[in-house]
C-alpha cells in the first residue's frame, strides 16, 4: 500500500501545473456568490454591451447600436436580458418629445465583467503555460 501511495503522489505532483491550468478554465463557470452558472455574458452582443459600458459611464441606445452594428430589435433583446439580470441599468427620458434611452453598468455588472476579464487573463496565462 505504501508504494502505491508514493506512486500516486508522484503522479499528482507531476500533473500539478496542468491541474492548475485546468482550474483556470473551470474556475469561472460558477458565480462565487450564488454558486449559479452565468453564461449570460458569453453572447457576442451582450459581451459587447458590457465591454462598451465598462469604459464609458453611459451610452445611448443609438450609440450602442452603431458601435455594435446590430438592429434595434437585437440590441433591445440583449440589453433587456442584461437589465433583467441586474448588470445594466436603463434610463428612459424624453428630449423635446424624442425618446432617449441611456444605459450604464451597475455594480453587479462591473463585478461580473471584472470576473470575466480575470478569467480570460487566467486562460491566457494557462494557454501560454506560465
Amino acid at each position: 500500500m505504501g508504494a502505491k501511495n508514493v506512486s500516486k503522489r508522484l503522479s499528482l505532483a507531476t500533473a500539478a501545473p496542468e491541474t492548475q491550468r485546468l482550474r483556470a478554465v473551470a474556475g469561472y463557470f460558477a458565480d462565487r456568490e450564488t454558486g449559479e452558472t452565468d453564461r449570460l455574458i458569453y453572447e457576442r452582443v451582450r459581451l459587447g454591451i458590457l465591454s462598451a459600458l465598462s469604459v464609458t459611464p453611459s451610452m445611448s441606445f443609438g450609440e450602442l447600436k452603431e458601435l455594435l452594428r446590430v438592429t434595434d430589435g437585437n440590441l433591445s433583446i440583449h440589453a433587456r436580458k442584461l437589465e433583467d439580470a441586474g448588470y445594466v441599468a436603463c434610463k428612459k427620458t424624453f428630449n423635446a418629445r424624442v425618446p432617449k434611452t441611456e444605459f450604464n453598468l451597475t455594480a453587479k455588472g462591473k463585478r461580473m465583467f471584472a470576473r470575466h476579464l480575470e478569467h480570460m487573463e487566467a486562460l491566457i496565462q494557462a494557454a501560454k503555460g506560465t
